[in-house]
């Protein structure tokens, strides 16, 4: 008997394990790395850590492991076996470790604590994660080039870079990616789903990345500056096709011309002059566009929206370019000459009327027409 806690037990083996509960007596120790156990059963088990021996094999799919309870929790995997229930939620878990994590999205315990910093977690794993930011300890090594990482799950993804694996395939039209997180984003486009709101206007965006860099407009923030003219942008991507303008780079180029162009969105929409596509379609009548700005420009024919003002007279219009054209009458300017007696015009389609008078000829834009 126990002079402790007057435990009984029917053997005086299982009475003297017991005792080192209360003891913390530790004698069995392992010779590969010193570390104690209270029972000779629990060495055993860890020394095969060192040797790699594995087993208890499964049966379902012939995965080995060092610990039959190690085996059993794998097991439940194959026979849907979830005995560990939440009392709070009724979700359940195939192993009680699982269960005790998930208690803490109830109770919000942290016990797991930093001690560099006294940040909390909820799970240990997590908190030898955030260590080696403390550390900067990266011991997880890419067999490829050496590249090393802090946390498992990283190196599996830049390991996909050598292999090129994608392991996550779209339902909806089996595109595959590499990351799952990739995978997520791309689906939006199928979903439509906008999880992302802006606090100030509630704009909403499928990805975190598009919101940061719209509430860069409510702020003002421009982090990105050119460094040959000191102009400043609030997106990365935006400072790149800007400095193009200084290099004269064009890296997009047409594989049916070979026109080169310095954004990619430009060659996109040349590429529809081949192609005849036209994406963009009107869900009033169905008249479809090859650039989404012509879309928007069309609907506000049904809408009736006329967002470009006049300042001079408040005059509104559905396109800029009809503005431009109206403001004429205000400043007089007449940008359109005539080269055979310098005659001027605010407008192109009066020059091309007045051309006549000289050629006896019918112009078009971009076409002559014989008499």
């Amino acid at each position: 008997m126990c002079v402790v806690n007057v435990k009984t037990f029917s053997q005086k083996r299982y009475l003297i394990k017991h005792e080192r509960t209360h003891t913390g007596e530790k004698p069995y120790v392992c010779s590969q790395c010193d570390k104690t156990f209270s029972q000779k059963s629990n060495l055993t088990k860890h020394q095969r850590i060192h040797i790699g021996e594995k087993p208890y094999e499964c049966n379902q799919c012939d995965k080995t492991f060092s610990q039959k309870v190690n085996l059993i929790i794998h097991q439940r995997i194959h026979t849907g076996l979830k005995p560990y229930e939440c009392n709070q939620c009724d979700k359940a878990f195939s192993r009680n470790e699982e269960l005790k994590q998930h208690q803490r999205t109830h109770t919000g315990e942290k016990p797991y604590v930093c001690n560099q910093c006294d940040k909390a977690f909820s799970h240990r794993g997590n908190l030898i994660k955030h260590e080696r930011t403390h550390t900067g300890k990266k011991p997880y090594v890419c067999s490829q080039c050496d590249k090393t990482f802090s946390q498992k799950s990283n190196l599996i993804k830049h390991e996909r870079t050598h292999t090129g694996e994608k392991p996550y395939v779209c339902s909806q039209c089996d595109k595959t990616f590499s990351q799952k997180s990739s995978l997520i984003k791309h689906e939006r486009t199928h979903t439509g789903e906008k999880p992302y709101v802006c606090s100030q206007c509630d704009t909403t965006f499928s990805q975190k990345s598009s919101l940061i860099n719209h509430q860069r407009i409510h702020i003002g923030l421009k982090p990105y500056e050119c460094n040959q003219c000191d102009k400043a942008f609030s997106r990365n991507q935006e400072l790149k096709q800007h400095q193009r303008t200084h290099t004269g780079v064009k890296p997009y180029v047409c594989n049916q011309c070979d026109k080169a162009f310095s954004h990619r969105g430009n060659l996109i929409k040349h590429e529809r002059t081949h192609t005849g596509e036209k994406p963009y379609v009107c869900s009033q009548c169905d008249k479809t566009f090859s650039q989404k700005g012509h879309l928007i420009q069309h609907h506000w024919i049904h809408t009736g929206v006329k967002p470009y003002e006049c300042n001079q007279c408040d005059k509104a219009f559905s396109q800029k370019f009809y503005l431009i054209k109206h403001q004429r009458t205000h400043t007089g300017e007449k940008s359109y000459e005539c080269n055979q007696c310098d005659k001027a015009f605010s407008q192109n389609g009066e020059l091309i009327i007045h051309q006549r008078t000289h050629t006896g000829v019918k112009v078009t834009q971009g076409v002559q027409i014989d008499r």
